[in-house]
């Protein structure tokens, strides 16, 4: 309940807004830089998560990156990193809808890796020409995954992200 307050207090926040003209930060050659920070859960514990990632727009709207998590604050450590690609759909307007695919590897301290696929969907609000907000879901399945080591072999959860174009 929390994370949904949150996210509805972020979009309100960010309403009187304008979208940058054209393709903006969306648009093919803009290289964008995302960061990531809160709190999740796995093996009955609870993690402080930090992560970066980094973007390039091979066409406007589609977009190609790599990003990198680190889970700290409980045991085991955990590392995730991922290659992304997504598609922000032009609308003209200050809110812009995306979709998204990624695999991941994710570390963990004492476990053997494991590797996940998954989607992404959410929108975009402008918060300046060069700069946006971003909220969405995401869901996750782990491969060849074992529920008795793993607790969950899927996820769902909510992605926020503050995300600088260049």
């Amino acid at each position: 309940m929390k994370k949904l307050l949150l996210m509805m207090l972020l979009l309100l926040a960010a309403l009187p807004v304008h979208a940058a003209g054209g393709g903006g930060m969306f648009a093919q050659g803009r290289t964008q830089f995302s960061l990531m920070a809160g709190s999740a859960s796995a093996f009955n514990s609870n993690y402080m998560l930090i992560g970066a990632s980094a973007s390039y727009y091979v066409l406007d709207g589609l977009g190609v990156g790599l990003s990198l998590e680190n889970w700290s604050g409980a045991d085991p450590g955990i590392t995730k990193v991922s290659p992304f690609a997504q598609y922000v759909f032009s609308l003209g307007v200050s809110v812009r809808p995306y979709v998204g695919g990624f695999y991941r590897h994710t570390s963990i301290s004492g476990l053997p890796g494991i590797n996940s696929v998954g989607g992404r969907a959410g929108i975009y609000i402008a918060s300046s020409p060069n700069s946006s907000i971003g909220i969405g879901l995401v869901q996750e399945t782990y491969l060849d995954c074992n529920e008795a080591i793993y607790g969950s072999c899927s996820s769902t959860y909510s992605d926020i992200s503050i995300t600088f174009g260049f």
